[in-house]
């Protein structure tokens, strides 16, 4: 039976070659439909990528918007926290790399992501803020958005979890959630690590640069997700 079928599936290769060699084309087409479909599927991709990257920065400026509205129906800022972070920064003057991590350390206990409560004399007055939404310049900037967010919070936890130090930069990986004061109170929960880089003349952050672990959409969409409390109310 063997030697009956041998014939048989030797014709068959050579009628298939045969085929492919008199219709080189088929070969060539199926290729171009290939290749037509993955540049789709990158291109849908790409399009996607960047809607969500409009998506993301509509909401970031409005949050930014936001905070600064809500900002005047809030009590003025402490003169005490003012004069506290400026006292630190006069001490780091003097001070080299390590005493600038270790103040950024200790602006983490004091959840400066929330509070804008940090150590102004760590950065540069130009360093550049950067997260997945967009990036700015201005250390003024960075601690009123910080302090306007914190006011749209009800309560929020913040942990340095891991601190890592390299040739010019140190890297923080942090907790953090929050619950936010809206009517349906929204949890946010993420990790993620922040990038700080040193200015090699001052010795000061040039950039911070956030980094989330979470998806962006998926954080925006948290902020539209009414909490266990909110259900519990009603």
């Amino acid at each position: 039976m063997a030697s009956f079928l041998r014939p048989n599936s030797t014709s068959h290769l050579e009628h298939t070659r045969f085929a492919t060699s008199r219709h080189p084309n088929s070969r060539r087409r199926c290729c171009s439909i290939k290749l037509k479909a993955k540049k789709n599927g990158l291109s849908d991709s790409a399009d996607s990528s960047q809607s969500e990257n409009v998506v993301l920065k509509v909401a970031w400026y409005g949050s930014e918007l936001l905070g600064i509205a809500a900002s005047f129906f809030r009590p003025g800022s402490s003169t005490e926290t003012s004069e506290e972070n400026t006292r630190d920064g006069g001490e780091l003057e003097c001070f080299g790399r390590p005493q600038v991590i270790k103040a950024i350390k200790e602006d983490f206990e004091r959840s400066y992501f929330v509070t804008g409560n940090l150590t102004l004399k760590a950065y540069e007055d130009d360093c550049e803020f950067a997260d997945p939404a967009g990036s700015f310049r201005g250390l003024k900037r960075f601690k009123r958005n910080c302090t306007n967010f914190g006011s749209l919070l009800e309560k929020s936890k913040m942990n340095l979890m891991k601190w890592e130090d390299h040739e010019d930069k140190s890297i923080g990986h942090w907790r953090f959630s929050c619950v936010m004061s809206f009517p349906w109170r929204p949890i946010l929960s993420a990790t993620g690590y922040t990038e700080y880089y040193f200015d090699a003349k001052s010795g000061r952050i040039c950039r911070h640069v956030e980094h989330w672990n979470v998806p962006k959409m998926a954080l925006l969409k948290q902020i539209f997700r009414p909490s266990r409390w909110f259900w519990e109310k009603r």
